[in-house]
């Protein structure tokens, strides 16, 4: 059977076109749909999934990259602000009383309290992707309930700036141990942590200062597909920038976003980016279930 990327892909869209319908159909999340269509192709059912579903996976994590550019204009600095009590109320309050709740209970386990501290902060994060699909398709993002719960996801993706400074003050490299390389990977950990604030006002300048001229430059073309081109430019060029620094790419394309949100070109992106928001997402969620390992 061939394993070629063409054909994986094909498996992969076409189990998606099959399986999230059923599960909508029986009244289940698309979310759902997706996972167990991963599941069906993947190593433990079918196993359709070859050595390049990890290509597609890789490929389709664009996807949430996408959608929290899109979150990113949708929250322009002056929503944001008016969100700052719900965000710092409800958000502070989960994700502190979640990660001192699991750091008491890892040191009880005799855990060393920096890896303790590390887990604590990881299980103390939610999925964006996941619930904001979720909301999305069962028309409570707009209710109280929706409002609270991106409140919280908010302030997770915020406190992720912090907590990844703060990983490498924590961590002990040890020989065997897998690394990304990054441009900082070799730097003492101060500079570690240091380089991911600078890197963050890095993007707000250029995103103020750069993106928006360049857009207006792109503009004057009027041709759709190079306004098309340039909006994949920026969220790749962004997501590159975070992950050369070893940052999450999905961060930077909010922040990119969030300053795009009261420029003119906020309806445009939104409706250029959206068709490939959604199908890589979709097929980011199919990658997750062929690649779990039920052993």
């Amino acid at each position: 059977m061939s394993t070629g990327f063409l054909f994986q892909a094909l498996v992969f869209m076409g189990a998606s076109i099959v399986l999230v319908p059923i599960a909508k159909k029986i009244g289940l999340s698309s979310v759902l749909g997706y996972l167990v269509a991963g599941i069906l192709i993947g190593p433990f059912v079918l196993g359709f999934v070859g050595e390049n579903g990890q290509d597609i996976m890789h490929a389709s994590e664009f996807g949430v990259v996408m959608m929290l550019f899109l979150i990113g204009l949708e929250l322009n600095p002056r929503k944001f602000w008016e969100m700052r009590k719900a965000i710092l109320g409800l958000g502070g309050l989960q994700v502190a009383g979640t990660t001192v709740l699991l750091f008491i209970s890892f040191l009880l386990m005799k855990w060393q309290w920096e890896m303790a501290l590390a887990v604590a902060l990881a299980f103390s994060m939610s999925s964006t992707a996941i619930v904001l699909q979720t909301l999305k398709e069962k028309n409570i993002s707009r209710t109280i309930a929706g409002e609270a719960s991106f409140s919280v996801l908010l302030f997770q993706d915020i406190a992720v700036i912090p907590i990844l400074a703060l990983l490498p003050l924590l961590g002990t490299p040890h020989a065997g141990a897998e690394t990304h390389a990054s441009l900082f990977s070799e730097q003492p950990a101060w500079i570690q942590a240091i380089s991911v604030f600078v890197v963050v006002g890095l993007i707000l300048l250029i995103g103020k200062f750069l993106v928006v001229p360049f857009l207006r430059f792109v503009s004057k073309s009027q041709m759709r597909e190079l306004f098309v081109a340039a909006a994949l430019f920026i969220v790749v060029g962004v997501a590159a920038l975070m992950q050369a620094v070893g940052l999450s790419p999905a961060l930077g394309t909010f922040l990119a976003g969030m300053v795009l949100a009261n420029t003119e070109f906020r309806h445009e992106l939104e409706s250029d980016i959206e068709p490939f928001k959604g199908l890589l997402l979709g097929l980011f969620f199919v990658s997750v279930g062929a690649t779990i390992d039920f052993d």
